[in-house]
């Protein structure tokens, strides 16, 4: 279904969406035959288990790159915990998960201000918060509240870092980007990427890179190809393959560590 913005910069970045139905202010998402949110802040919202998936928050990157003597703003983690603040203010979840590399390394908690701490600790006690393990933070630091999960699966969903490409599946560590051509320049945004039995997140931390949907990495998870669900300012918006541009290089995206 197309519903026609005039305010959308590029028109290319509505289209026909098999996968999801757009609403005037929503999109909405269908995996697996459940009806998810995919948010405008990059998380993904599951209104009839309550339950909020946040993904590849990377606390404490800022501080890794500058003991690497690479100077960031330190900004980052307070910036990423004040989305995921105001998304559980804004929805009430029931269940919170954290869907891995949630800290970007294993000495992040050791780097972790105190105020920053007690934010976290406020999350946790708040709801159920599930942290599932990633390839940066494999054990969650324990005095943070919540628990920890390698695979957990709620109904027909599984949700994992590391996509497999298994039916259901949620998953993130890929931080999926989407490149549209439109009115002569292109747009690259963080972006859901899914076929409509599985759905790679974006990740949601301020400094964490992305991977073009295009390149070679997502072909294993997305077999016959995935439509792309571009994060804009107010909403996200539904983007056919054929709109999708890659970024140049081999693998057809640019390569990255992930």
């Amino acid at each position: 279904m197309v519903r026609v913005d005039p305010g959308l910069a590029s028109r290319q970045l509505l289209c026909i969406m098999t996968a999801a139905a757009t609403q005037p202010s929503q999109t909405l998402l269908h995996l697996a035959g459940e009806l998810l949110t995919p948010l405008p802040e990059g998380a993904l919202w599951w209104p009839a288990q309550r339950l909020l998936v946040v993904s590849d928050l990377h606390l404490e990157k800022g501080s890794n790159y500058a003991a690497a003597g690479q100077m960031l703003p330190p900004y980052d983690t307070g910036a990423t915990l004040t989305r995921v603040e105001r998304l559980c203010a804004a929805l009430r979840p029931e269940t919170v998960i954290s869907l891995g590399d949630s800290f970007h390394d294993r000495r992040s908690e050791s780097r972790l201000p105190a105020p920053y701490a007690e934010r976290i600790r406020a999350l946790t006690a708040a709801q159920d918060w599930v942290w599932v393990e990633g390839n940066h933070d494999p054990d969650p630091p324990a005095h943070l509240g919540g628990r920890a999960a390698k695979v957990l699966s709620l109904g027909p969903l599984v949700f994992r870092h590391e996509p497999t490409g298994e039916m259901g599946e949620v998953a993130g560590h890929l931080h999926p980007v989407a490149k549209v051509a439109g009115r002569g320049r292109s747009v690259r945004r963080r972006c859901f990427a899914s076929d409509g039995a599985r759905l790679v997140m974006p990740a949601m931390g301020a400094f964490a890179g992305g991977l073009n949907v295009l390149h070679d990495a997502f072909r294993p998870v997305f077999p016959e190809g995935c439509m792309a669900f571009a994060i804009g300012e107010a909403r996200v918006y539904g983007v056919a393959r054929k709109n999708l541009l890659p970024d140049g290089g081999a693998g057809g995206g640019s390569a990255w560590r992930l």
